[in-house]
């Protein structure tokens, strides 16, 4: 009987869309079902760190995120006027702001920028404030330009495994069943499909209560700008107009699913900032969120897979849910369609859980210290006072600005140079282009950096699969050649002409057998 697709995505977030425009890049079809009608316009994660830019600057998209960023600054500038409107003194020069931790700030005058982490992300580098909404319309707008089929509105319920035939998931919906060769969960943190499938989701029970917001105030002049600590918990105000968010630390919301209302986030902000008067008079948007923090055991069973919030739930502090989910769909989406294809070798899948399972479990660790530094008592206080101290290091702060902007993140891959496992370097070549120019769409690339035409020969089996350009690259001498992976993950570098056999080694272990190349 025939597929209604090739794959089945549940959850039309920027993860979900994100892995589909992947897939459909590499002509696989994919039907992607969402419950909600519209873009979720909730508060959410508000920027991306430097994979996720990355990601979109490989995929051409970089563009339509540097004119979010433009109007996010602007909105940033609106508030600070607000505040000098009301009565607040006019704010000194500012150092240059690179991140918090647990709402500590990071100064960028004391980063070590000449750190090797730093620098190799080209353009996209200067790229970050994005909010989520923002980027799910980027997003939906390009998997519309590539043929994704949407489906709103539609709530998945249900789902049947079948070995026969090459092996099909049906998956039941509130409009009918589909038939699909693969099922992706992307369905967010209390996840269907995870539950349906019967994932393992160990972790660590919550313990706060948190408040997210867009409101109109009035008395919000009394408040401090910015992050704020009292007896009572922990509260944020701006960095744009009507933005609080408050963080109790007397456990977990009884009801997550309730509506939030005026009452309940005015309740919450006075009794943490200790501001009697300060009054909620309209709800813009508005979300609560806990520290509950859970990973999947695995992030595959048989054809159905996870990726994103489904994986992995975790506190929000640090902002680092929305990118761990894109890590997830850019690693998973090539890897899949191959296999849709049928021609993944063997054991490829099964790299998606080893390769980001780790980092997921990195982020739910950094997400736990920074909710044990924040709690409003005395220990947590002094740990915070030495953090602090800390933080207003050159060293600290580069410590703690690679493992925010996500430079630090490494693959355990085969090979010995030291590129290999990293994020490709957005080396700029002779022939006018940019490396992350070379990527679009969707394929490998190897890069012949030293016009080695054994290197080439190599690898002509696999042009269906891995695009050759043969270019230099005055800045980086020391490079010979680079194979990179869809990701953008490098999978081969070498520092002089030859090591040919590591690449022959590369090429089979991700792009599988060569395909015979006429005489």
């Amino acid at each position: 009987m025939k597929r209604d697709a090739d794959v089945v995505v549940a959850g039309g977030g920027p993860v979900g869309l994100m892995l589909a425009c992947e897939l459909a890049l590499a002509d696989v079809s994919v039907v992607v079902l969402e419950r909600l009608t519209e873009v979720d316009t909730t508060i959410k994660a508000g920027a991306i760190n430097t994979p996720s830019a990355e990601a979109f600057y490989r995929r051409g998209l970089l563009p339509p995120l540097v004119e979010v960023q433009k109007a996010t600054m602007a909105r940033f500038g609106s508030f600070v006027r607000q505040r000098q409107a009301a009565g607040a003194a006019a704010p000194g020069p500012a150092p240059k702001f690179a991140g918090h931790f647990a709402g500590i700030m990071l100064r960028g005058d004391l980063l070590d920028e000449s750190d090797p982490d730093f620098g190799a992300s080209g353009p996209a580098g200067e790229v970050g404030l994005i909010p989520q909404e923002a980027l799910e319309r980027i997003l939906g707008e390009r998997a519309a330009e590539l043929g994704v089929t949407v489906r709103r509105g539609v709530t998945l319920t249900g789902l049947d495994t079948d070995d026969t035939d090459g092996g099909t998931v049906h998956v039941h919906t509130s409009e009918g069943s589909l038939r699909a060769g693969w099922l992706v969960g992307c369905d967010g943190g209390r996840s269907t499909v995870r539950r349906l499938a019967d994932f393992p989701f160990p972790g660590t029970d919550p313990s706060i209560t948190g408040h997210q917001a867009i409101v109109e105030l009035t008395g919000a002049d009394a408040l401090g700008a910015g992050w704020n600590w009292t007896d009572t918990g922990t509260y944020v105000h701006g960095p744009m107009p009507g933005r609080i968010l408050t963080v109790e630390f007397d456990g977990p919301p009884k009801d997550r699913e309730a509506p939030i209302t005026a009452e309940e986030l005015q309740t919450s902000l006075r009794r943490v900032t200790g501001v009697p008067d300060v009054t909620v008079t309209k709800v813009i948007s508005a979300t609560r969120f806990t520290d509950n923090a859970r990973q999947a055991s695995t992030y595959r069973r048989g054809r159905v897979l996870l990726a994103g919030d489904a994986a992995h739930v975790h506190s929000p502090f640090g902002g680092q849910g929305l990118n761990l989910g894109i890590g997830d769909a850019m690693n998973l989406g090539w890897k899949l369609a191959a296999t849709v294809h049928g021609r993944a070798p063997e054991g490829l899948l099964d790299t998606y859980t080893a390769e980001r399972h780790p980092i997921g479990a990195w982020v739910l660790d950094w997400t736990r210290a920074q909710v044990a530094l924040m709690r409003p008592e005395s220990h947590a206080g002094a740990l915070r006072q030495v953090i602090a101290e800390l933080s207003g290091t050159t060293d600290a702060t580069t410590f703690f600005v690679k493992k925010i902007s996500g430079v630090w993140q490494r693959y355990d891959l085969p090979g010995t140079h030291p590129l290999t496992g990293r994020s490709a370097p957005d080396l700029e070549l002779s022939d006018g282009h940019r490396l992350a120019d070379h990527l679009h769409g969707g394929q490998g690339l190897l890069l012949d950096l030293a016009d080695d035409p054994t290197l080439r020969e190599r690898a002509a089996g696999h042009r269906d699969r891995v695009r050759i350009v043969t270019a230099g690259c005055p800045d980086r001498p020391d490079l010979a050649g680079l194979l990179v992976r869809p990701d953008g993950c490098t999978a081969w570098a070498a520092d002089a002409p030859g090591g040919h056999e590591e690449l022959d080694a590369a090429l089979g272990r991700w792009f599988g057998a060569p395909a015979p190349v006429p005489a």
